[in-house]
């Protein structure tokens, strides 16, 4: 009989003899096995089984156990703890690494002002015969540092009205200002060097961009027509003979 045994039915502290070693290691675990049913619900153990047998299971170390009080006293134990530590490390390792949070940049709230000033300009050079469009934004309350930016937009990006193919648009933004566009034909633009060019005037605060349509079926679609076959480009043709003299045949 242990010593709570005793207790338990009305001997005396005291009145036995000395304890052994083997009975205070049993009355430890009679302690802790109480201990353990109170305040460990078994029911929430993944790793608590009972088998068809009516005994106890470990499923993560595979040991059988006659109670509950052995089972939690296992639990307790240096191998339940080192396979656990096992296992935690081995779902860590096979955890597919989460990806960082990406932080959002702060979205930048302006105060639009109004639209800015602005004055267009219809040009024809006779040249190349290529119509182009010269645009003059004024921006007198841009932001510091700050520079004017252009676009050109398909008539089916935008939702303000019935897009229309034969259509584009130019847009001109710069903070506080509003964005502005400009409806123009949807034509070829010529982006080749000296065709499409844009100035920012700082002192004065005006936006320049002026652009070149293209010319179709015209060479280099730069507006030149193209030469007769057999002659030089920008060489004037040789006068025509007077009639019934037949022209001499060309250089060889």
């Amino acid at each position: 009989m242990s010593f709570i045994s005793a207790r338990e039915h009305g001997a005396k502290p005291g009145s036995g003899g000395v304890a052994s070693a083997q009975q205070d290691a049993i009355d430890r675990r009679e302690r802790l096995r109480r201990l353990a049913l109170e305040t460990i619900d078994l029911a929430k153990d993944p790793y608590y089984m009972r088998n068809h047998l009516g005994q106890i299971e470990c499923r993560l170390c595979l040991t059988l156990h006659n109670n509950e009080g052995n089972y939690l006293a296992h639990t307790q134990g240096k191998r339940h703890q080192q396979n656990l530590a096992k296992r935690a490390a081995r779902e860590a390792a096979e955890k597919p690494a989460q990806p960082a949070p990406q932080k959002r940049a702060a979205v930048k709230k302006t105060v639009r002002i109004g639209r800015p000033g602005y004055r267009v300009t219809k040009q024809f050079d006779q040249t190349t015969n290529q119509r182009s469009l010269l645009f003059q934004v004024e921006y007198p309350e841009i932001e510091e540092d700050a520079k004017p930016r252009y676009r050109f937009m398909s008539a089916f990006e935008q939702k303000v009205e019935a897009a229309d193919k034969n259509y584009m648009y130019l847009l001109f933004a710069a903070d506080p200002y509003e964005v502005i566009s400009f409806k123009v034909p949807n034509h070829e633009v010529d982006k080749t060097e000296g065709r499409l060019f844009t100035h920012w005037d700082p002192d004065n605060k005006i936006y320049s961009l002026q652009f070149h349509y293209k010319n179709k079926g015209l060479e280099g679609g730069m507006g030149i027509p193209p030469a007769p076959m057999g002659m030089v480009p920008g060489i004037p043709p040789p006068p025509m003979p007077p009639p019934g003299i037949r022209p001499p045949p060309p250089p060889g």
